[in-house]
């Protein structure tokens, strides 16, 4: 069911007031490299879309690095899912990933996506968290060691791992983490990043110094970056992955903590990604995900490309919430494209989302301006090219 482009252009004109980006009519005005050709942008493309692929374009499903489920790719057909994840391990090198992104890209089309490519996402960061493993990747150490380095070693061995990626299809990496975590002390009682050794360095300025290099080396490779757990999982006692009312006490809109996903933001970061923390001096009423207020941090620092959750599928923190209210509570907060690992979950939040879109203005309004902004992403990131040819 094909909405009104009126409506789509109203949604999309109302989040660039409000987030700094350049209106629609503006990106009109710019010159054409091939005056008859149609430039395929964010909103060419979504002026295109039905409904449904709208709503698709908002989420990311997981499924094994080591084949694609045949519960996604079903979803990527049925319930027109933009974008994917690849989970776990796969440790036999290069073929296995390529396959597995292969039969992802297989499944695009007029009927599922539009013609719009997925974003195909992994975790890359290091040590503990590298998901592609074997023969053709670099095994790379953890952001502890890397944040060691001069940055421009780091940054030169990210452009290697991104190219890595590319290389299997993958053009999204979740990665820098971006949390602070205080001390060396502070990490052993910091299960979901010090334990790993996942941050770059004690203090702010190393953090920001270690996720921009990564960053900028990722971009560099040809692979878009993630900048996560926004405000920052440095400084909390439990991991939102495995416990439920895990608190940051510490964390203000002001914090130094703020500086590296700032920083990310200004180098180029394509998506952030938000943490499913509580941050009692910013909103101690909800999750992080779910809160206008700490979602709204990331617009004031000047971001205009999507926000991300962290696993709203299996993850204990936010499982507290009925699958449906997760996708509606996170879009209302403001994020734009909801990750769930478990593809079994994708129905219920889809129809949830879809069903409220379909009967009222507010919803078809917001699942447009965040369509918009994955496209956006997508359309940075150089994949929109082949979008309106067909």
């Amino acid at each position: 069911m094909r909405r009104s482009t009126t409506m789509i252009l109203a949604g999309v004109a109302s989040l660039a007031a409000g987030s700094g980006l350049v209106a629609p009519a503006a990106q009109a005005a710019r010159p054409a490299a091939t005056p008859a050709a149609t430039a395929c942008t964010a909103l060419t493309v979504l002026r295109t879309e039905t409904l449904e692929q709208r709503v698709g374009q908002i989420f990311m499903v997981g499924t094994p690095a080591t084949g694609a489920s045949s519960q996604l790719l079903s979803e990527i057909s049925s319930y027109h899912v933009g974008n994917a994840f690849l989970s776990g391990r796969s440790t036999s090198g290069t073929a296995t990933p390529a396959h597995t992104t292969a039969a992802l890209r297989a499944r695009v089309s007029k009927s599922s996506t539009d013609n719009v490519p997925l974003f195909i996402a992994t975790d890359q960061e290091g040590g503990a968290v590298q998901v592609l493993q074997g023969s053709g990747f670099s095994t790379i150490p953890a952001a502890l060691t890397q944040g060691s380095w001069a940055s421009s070693t780091l940054q030169s061995s990210a452009t290697t791992w991104a190219r890595q990626l590319a290389g299997v299809g993958v053009n999204l990496n979740l990665a820098p983490v971006a949390d602070t975590v205080p001390s060396a002390a502070a990490a052993r009682n910091n299960p979901p990043i010090g334990v790993y050794q996942r941050e770059y360095g004690y203090t702010s300025y190393a953090t920001t110094a270690g996720s921009t290099a990564f960053l900028r080396g990722m971009t560099a490779g040809g692979v878009g970056s993630t900048t996560k757990h926004f405000p920052g999982l440095g400084v909390v006692t439990a991991n939102t992955d495995t416990s439920y009312g895990v608190h940051d006490r510490s964390t203000s809109s002001s914090s130094a903590y703020l500086n590296p996903f700032k920083a990310d933001i200004q180098q180029g970061a394509t998506a952030v990604m938000m943490s499913s923390a509580i941050y009692d001096k910013i909103d101690p009423s909800t999750l992080g995900v779910f809160s206008p207020k700490v979602v709204g941090l990331v617009r004031s620092a000047g971001f205009t490309g999507p926000i991300m959750t962290d696993d709203l599928g299996n993850a204990v923190q936010p499982g507290r919430w009925p699958a449906a209210n997760r996708a509606l509570d996170s879009l209302y907060a403001g994020v734009d494209m909801i990750l769930t690992v478990n593809s079994s979950v994708l129905p219920t939040m889809y129809d949830a989302v879809l069903s409220r879109a379909q009967t009222q203005s507010y919803w078809l309004q917001r699942v447009n301006n965040a369509a918009y902004l994955v496209l956006l992403g997508k359309e940075r990131r150089g994949l929109l090219t082949n979008s309106c040819s067909s």
